[in-house]
């Protein structure tokens, strides 16, 4: 890729849809950028690259305002890594917290299932199980 390119050649190379590139400079994410004579957006290869840290960092679940956090941190390259490192930790925390709710509620979907003996949806235990759920002990949510 040459100094400058185009949006549509943006989102090829980075895997981004052309809105939401669009989207993540609105945001801030990426910094404002050179104007063409045409007033067409000049991408460099930094902003690609820039562009290829935010997809990543979505594709591991990171949040928009922690994905902030780390190009706040990646520009200052001569700092500790120690804030990066905690801000990783807590989205790991967050990680295996989810995959054991995911556990527990796979457990419970296979028990409700094994407890279907088939026949009709009058006797169905799943409808059953699903329908004498206690409602949770904290506030409602709308």
């Amino acid at each position: 890729m040459g100094e400058e390119c185009p949006i549509g050649e943006v989102a090829r190379r980075t895997g981004l849809k052309v809105p939401t590139i669009r989207y993540y400079e609105q945001i801030g994410l990426l910094p404002r950028l050179p104007r063409s004579e045409g007033n067409r957006r000049c991408y460099r290869d930094s902003d690609v690259r820039r562009l290829v840290f935010v997809r990543h960092a979505r594709e591991l679940g990171f949040e928009v305002e922690a994905i902030r956090t780390l190009l706040t941190l990646q520009d200052q390259p001569e700092n500790s890594c120690g804030q990066i490192d905690a801000l990783v930790g807590e989205h790991l925390e967050a990680v295996d917290s989810k995959i054991q709710r995911l556990v527990a509620l796979r457990g419970e979907l296979q028990h409700i299932l094994a407890c279907c003996k088939g026949g009709r949806v009058a006797e169905c235990r799943v409808i059953e199980s699903i329908s004498n759920c206690e409602a949770p002990k904290h506030a409602p949510q709308n």
